[in-house]
This record gives C-alpha cells, sequence and structure tokens, in this order.
C-alpha cells in the first residue's frame, strides 16, 4: 500500500537499489536471521504515518501506539519540520494536531489539502477542542477525520485504519 508519490521516479528506483544492497549483504553475511529480514520485509510494507503535535509526550505516546499496530511513523513538531519530512518521505497518512505554533493545523490542514498531490494523503486532525466549531473548521478545512484528545486506542486505531483503507481504494 503507498500513498502518492512525491519525488521522481529516481527516488523510489534508488529507493529500490539500497533494499537490494542490503538484502545482499544479509546474505553475504551468510547467517541471515530471519526475524531480521521479517521486519526488514514488514517495514518496508508498513504505511508511513506522519504525527504532528507539539507536544513530546504526545508524539511519542502516538508513535508507540501506531508502531503497535504495525505501522511506520515519522514524527514533527510543527509546520516547518513537517515541510521537512515532505521533502523526503512518501506518506500514506497525516495526523495533524490543531493547536501548533507559527502555522496552526486548521492552516495547515487547508494548504496541504490545497496541493496537487498532498491532497490526496488522508489527513485526520486530532485535538482537544471538542466544540461542534471547531469540528466544523477542521472539516471545513479538508480533514478526512476528527479525533478529540485525550482519545481511547480502540478510536484512534479505528480511524486510522479506516482513513488508509479510503486510500486504497
Amino acid at each position: 500500500m503507498s500513498g502518492p508519490r512525491f519525488g521522481s521516479k529516481n527516488e523510489s528506483s534508488l529507493r529500490r537499489q539500497i533494499e537490494a544492497i542490503q538484502r545482499k549483504r544479509m546474505v553475504r553475511e551468510q547467517v541471515v536471521d530471519l526475524n531480521d529480514f521479517r521486519n526488514l520485509r514488514k517495514e518496508l510494507q508498513a504505511p508511513t504515518i506522519l504525527v504532528v503535535d507539539d507536544e513530546e509526550i504526545m508524539r511519542n505516546a502516538m508513535k508507540r501506539i501506531l508502531e503497535n499496530e504495525g505501522y511506520k511513523v515519522i514524527l514533527a513538531e510543527d509546520a516547518m519540520a513537517l515541510s521537512k519530512v515532505l521533502e523526503h518521505t512518501q506518506l500514506d497518512l497525516i495526523l495533524l494536531d490543531i493547536n501548533l505554533p507559527w502555522v496552526d493545523g486548521i492552516e495547515l490542514c487547508t494548504m496541504l489539502k490545497r496541493h496537487p498531490v498532498l491532497r490526496l494523503v488522508p489527513l485526520i486532525l486530532c485535538s482537544g477542542r471538542r466544540s461542534k466549531e471547531d469540528v466544523e473548521r477542521g472539516f471545513e478545512a479538508g480533514c478526512d477525520d476528527y479525533i478529540t484528545k485525550p482519545f481511547e486506542l480502540e478510536s484512534m486505531a479505528h480511524a486510522v485504519s479506516k482513513a488508509l483503507k479510503r486510500e486504497q481504494v
């Protein structure tokens, strides 16, 4: 399962070349740990999720939860860090906090959903803001789902799974 490509075909070709080199080196060592091979394969196939939250504790908690669900997780603390990740990473989903410094999550969601390629990446807003108006603003900005904090593990896992399945269609 892969999201839209952000870079050139050369970047995906480079990734394949690196993967091939890594597999060859594992074979050359003559002792290949089957678990290492399975983990490598699993990581290559796992959907990549970007978690953007200015609170380090929340970022790390979400990372642990999502990795336990089998996803590859990248963290960013604000819009600038998000933009750096987008330069070199193909994403399958973005989890975005609303309360961010400099550029808030609603503005960021609007920008991402207006981008010709990034608009295809499912985006879930995660916020402590629970009012009907806040939720409406999130959906008006283009989010695919809105999760309120604190959230139940099952509800977040369900929202992520639902968003990723929607992307596959």
